[in-house]
């Protein structure tokens, strides 16, 4: 997908609202296509594992998603942005932008990354992430504000800002953020 613009919609679906993919394992990798350019803006998110989820199907990659001046709030949304995927599918990740979201509930954490999707720890394509930045982004509930669940010793995630954020009654108090396989998250 290239050149998308998501816009004034409301999801309710039970599974991620907004899913981006490129491809699955080695057919990802051979038609090497990234996904590219996604706005999502204006909209309204309800139940579901992810309001915006990036992969796990994600082996040709994926740059520049925008989300903005959007709403999210409920129990039963597990995740605001998530990203995932393991080291057999892959996939370099980059510039994810976002800013002005209203979150009044979600179960799991505002910005999620799981980089040992299905439980896989091993393989010879190890995802990567790098710029990404969260700008004005309110939220009421979660057990999380930054979740990066990557690799110890290694730095899958890069330069990853958070700015001026406010992540109230998130249950994790004295630990609010878990961060493993990252560098330069700010």
């Amino acid at each position: 997908s290239k050149n998308i613009l998501i816009e004034n919609c409301y999801f309710n679906t039970g599974d991620d609202c907004i899913a981006i993919k490129s491809g699955k394992n080695g057919d990802g990798r051979r038609r090497n296509i990234k996904s590219e350019n996604i706005i999502v803006r204006n909209c309204i998110m309800k139940d579901g594992h992810a309001a915006v989820a990036i992969g796990s199907e994600i082996s040709g990659g994926f740059k520049n998603l925008w989300v903005e001046d959007c709403e999210m709030d409920s129990p039963n949304l597990e995740r605001i942005i998530r990203i995932k995927s393991n080291p057999l599918r892959g996939g370099h990740i980059e510039n994810i932008f976002v800013r002005n979201l209203d979150i009044k509930e979600c179960e799991k954490a505002i910005f999620y990354v799981e980089l040992k999707y299905e439980k896989q720890f091993e393989g010879e394509h190890m995802p990567s992430i790098d710029n990404v930045q969260i700008t004005n982004v309110n939220s009421q509930k979660s057990e999380y504000g930054v979740y990066i669940d990557g690799f110890e010793g290694e730095a899958q995630v890069k330069n990853v800002l958070i700015k001026d954020c406010n992540f109230d009654n998130v249950k994790h108090a004295e630990n609010p953020n878990l961060i493993v396989g990252a560098e330069n998250v700010r």
